[in-house]
């Protein structure tokens, strides 16, 4: 395939659902430009309606306007229904830590299976007391009330418990530390500077103080720069073309986010930066993309965290390089929407590609035959994208098992991809 043009991608999922959670908690009317209107984003946006957050539409192109204050917010209804968000999941736990009503949380049968007490361990810790109903998952009974602060090292550089425990600093007015083991991605910490509050971070430690009173409560508007994950997509389809220029506007390039562009220039990919700036506290450039030769590398387990959710793009990616990729330390993808991990590795088999999990190692042989065969989804929105990007390349003959699961991230996915030049694969 050629690709040509320029795109667009989605606002950035992590930035939408810290920008409702925190407008929904701070502030008397928050504008937020650019959201995401995926299927995720929109189960914040229902949950925090529940609770009685006052939020607009989330409609694709449209701002959404956000009139909380956690003082506010009283006890729902019903259960408190993520969807498939691990998210709004984790977030709202964190968020409904001050709050002195009882709250059942719920997800479908996917977010179900992700474990949960990696964030209500902390929360207990806190003095937050919540009630299990089937062990280390949803559903979860949770009631908060008066907290006390907590310094906590975090066993996994999780950027959701990281935020769910600095929401909960900040809506029961007391101090947080959090100390990963590495770094991970800083949205939520920005996102409070941005607005006025002392946040401090030493290396992999986070520090909030609690008090709302440093930081903004009158009205803001936040703008949300296009998503990298979701550009990744796109990058990968451009550098596995044939020929032509693509250029991807406005995505955020966080450092704590920005592994994927640093691994893919390691394997020989031709990516530049244009026009970078910083909006609202997050730097954001163009991409120009072109094809590219690219070379296996070997994938650090220290680089993990800021590419995680970029693991299987960069799997396709390594399917045509020369060599054998190895990812380090990726068991973590054993508990996203699937077995990620087991998922990529199954999945590439079968269209005819060398790929073995080792423990929590995930090691691809690149090759130049023609990749030809079906795909298991498991209605997973980044393997669905990933193996679409791997079907689009010249010569592929790609059986998806879905395509409608890219909504959970990247509504407009497939036409996006068609849009620039791609678009070979079938479904089932």
């Amino acid at each position: 395939m050629i690709v040509e043009g320029s795109v667009r991608p989605p606002g950035d999922k992590s930035i939408t659902h810290r920008g409702f959670f925190l407008a929904a908690m701070l502030s008397s009317r928050a504008e937020i430009r650019n959201p995401l209107s995926s299927l995720d984003v929109r189960a914040t946006a229902r949950i925090l309606r529940q609770v009685g957050v006052e939020i607009s539409p989330v409609r694709g192109g449209r701002s959404v306007t956000v009139r909380g204050s956690s003082d506010r917010w009283r006890a729902p209804a019903g259960s408190l229904h993520c969807g498939n968000s691990g998210t709004a999941a984790r977030l709202m736990l964190g968020a409904l830590a001050g709050q002195r009503f009882e709250a059942r949380i719920t997800g479908d049968g996917s977010l179900r299976r992700r474990p949960m007490r990696r964030v209500t361990i902390p929360l207990r810790e806190m003095g937050v007391r919540v009630a299990e109903e089937r062990g280390d998952g949803l559903p979860l009974r949770v009631r908060g009330g008066v907290l006390h602060g907590v310094t906590y090292r975090s066993p996994v550089a999780s950027a959701q418990v990281k935020s769910a425990i600095l929401l909960a600093g900040l809506g029961g007015g007391v101090p947080v530390t959090v100390v990963e083991p590495a770094r991970s991605r800083d949205h939520t910490e920005r996102m409070l500077q941005f607005l006025g509050f002392p946040v401090a971070t030493a290396g992999a430690a986070v520090s909030l103080d609690g008090s709302m009173r440093t930081g903004r409560l009158g009205p803001f508007t936040l703008e949300v720069p296009g998503d990298l994950s979701s550009a990744a997509f796109l990058v990968g389809a451009a550098l596995l073309s044939d020929g032509g220029e693509l250029r991807i506007e406005n995505v955020g390039i966080n450092p704590t986010r920005a592994g994927f562009l640093d691994v893919v220039a390691r394997m020989g990919g031709t990516i530049e930066q244009h026009d970078r700036r910083v909006v609202c506290g997050e730097p954001v450039a163009d991409l120009v993309v072109r094809p590219s030769t690219l070379s296996a590398t070997e994938v650090r387990s220290d680089e993990i965290p800021g590419l995680i959710d970029e693991v299987p793009v960069l799997a396709v990616l390594a399917t045509r390089a020369s060599g054998e990729t190895v990812f380090r330390s990726v068991g973590e993808l054993r508990v996203k929407e699937s077995d990620r991990l087991g998922l990529i590795a199954s999945n590439l088999r079968s269209i005819g590609v060398v790929a073995e999990v080792h423990g929590e190692d995930l090691s691809v042989v690149g090759t130049d035959q023609p990749l030809r065969g079906s795909v298991e989804t498991a209605r997973d929105h980044r393997l669905v994208m990933a193996f679409a990007v791997l079907g689009s390349q010249s010569g592929a003959a790609i059986e998806l098992s879905e395509t409608a699961s890219a909504d959970v991230s990247y509504p407009g996915f497939f036409r996006d991809l068609h849009q620039i030049g791609g678009g070979s694969w079938t479904v089932k």
